[in-house]
């Protein structure tokens, strides 16, 4: 399982100079490349390095970073080829998608740039590395993470790394290839239902309460506003420093959320079960006022968090149709949209139960997980006469 460490460096002035002006180079160049790529109708990476190779080398490049630069500005034609296919830009002529494909694919001068290991050397008990810049190799520079982090950079650190700038700070995002534990054979299954008013409930009774955070977000909303209104030199400099600390809040958030989903289910060594909530923002149609509520929230954050902890602690997991959880009874199996009272209150017209919506969801998802896993072990082979 591949997921990513981020470590912040810590360069001396002359360091940091060096590591600025690199990425302003190489993100200069890409752009240069990028208008190659076009003019010549996207070529493949080896048909691309022909016609952009030699001069990348003549502009100082060092032959790793040549090619760095070219795969660079082929994999983002790739990824926008992608997103085109999945709709991702609008329907053919619509207006976004043309804009995407008259031009030429730009990079900020602050982009990430990726290091192989003839590029970057990583010394752990010092926590310095050595990386190549424009002004030559410079040694010795420093950078700080977590204990955790630290031990999962020296024992599954493998492959590129990306070195980004970011608000004046520089980073580097390792890939790491953890070893999955192996999953075990479950008892039952802990249904998870995502929401807005609660972030997560889950069928054992824990519930993630949205309060706290949503109130964050509507005063975090309304300070930009502020600040934005003024357009004074200070405010600007105020949105700057605060710039993502909302994003960041939400992550640890989300962290801590999925953790204690996770560590439950392996304590009691149970399945999870989630609902497949991908396309949720085109599915759902909201009035205006929940809109911001529903676009500002990362679903797809949370449960990518779960799916990797739990594939790293080797809890089974499924996912499940997410239709009608909340309509359902999850004693009787009774369906009705009247069921669903209110935002948190259940009242079955079949069997008169009275539950709380969201852990009478969770129920329902727990037990299509247990559907799921079941029929993913039963045979499909055709029995012989």
């Amino acid at each position: 399982m591949k997921i990513v460490t981020q470590v912040k460096l810590m360069p001396e002035a002359g360091q940091a100079a060096a590591l600025r002006s690199t990425l302003r180079t190489v993100n200069e160049l890409a752009c240069w490349v990028s208008e190659v790529a076009f003019a010549n109708g996207v070529p493949r990476e080896y048909e691309l390095r022909k016609h952009t190779y030699a001069h990348l080398k003549a502009e100082g490049l060092g032959a790793q970073a040549a090619q760095h630069v070219i795969k660079k500005v082929r994999d983002a034609y790739t990824t926008l080829h992608a997103n085109m296919r999945a709709g991702n830009l609008g329907k053919p002529k619509s207006k976004r998608r043309t804009k995407a494909v008259s031009k030429p694919i730009t990079f900020r001068p602050s982009a990430a740039q990726p290091y192989d290991d003839r590029c970057l050397s990583w010394q752990y008990d010092a926590q310095t590395v050595s990386v190549w810049t424009t002004a030559g190799r410079i040694r010795n520079v420093r950078f700080a993470c977590s204990t955790d982090a630290l031990r999962t950079l020296r024992e599954y650190r493998k492959g590129e790394a990306d070195l980004i700038e970011r608000d004046g700070d520089f980073y580097l995002i390792a890939t790491c290839d953890v070893v999955e534990a192996e999953t075990y054979e479950p008892g039952g299954f802990i249904g998870v239902d995502l929401g807005i008013v609660n972030v997560a409930t889950t069928s054992t009774g824990y519930m993630a309460a949205g309060r706290g955070l949503n109130r964050y977000r509507k005063r975090q909303l309304a300070l930009r506003a502020k600040l934005q209104a003024k357009r004074t030199k200070s405010a600007k400099r105020r949105l700057k420093e605060r710039s993502r600390r909302e994003q960041r809040h939400v992550k640890n958030t989300n962290h801590i959320i999925a953790k204690t989903i996770v560590t439950e289910a392996e304590r009691t060594f149970a399945g999870l079960s989630l609902e497949e909530l991908k396309g949720i923002r085109q599915r759902v149609r909201l009035r205006k006022p929940q809109r911001v509520a529903l676009h500002s929230w990362a679903f797809a954050q949370l449960g990518d968090f779960i799916v990797y902890k739990a594939r790293r602690a080797g809890v089974p997991l499924v996912f499940v149709d997410p239709a009608y959880t909340s309509q359902t009874c999850a004693e009787c199996g009774h369906v009705d949209k009247r069921n669903r009272v209110g935002q948190g209150l259940f009242i079955c017209r079949g069997c008169g139960v009275v539950a709380h919506a969201d852990r009478n969801a969770s129920h329902n998802i727990a037990a299509g997980g247990e559907s799921v896993w079941n029929a993913g072990r039963e045979s499909r082979v055709p029995a012989t006469q």
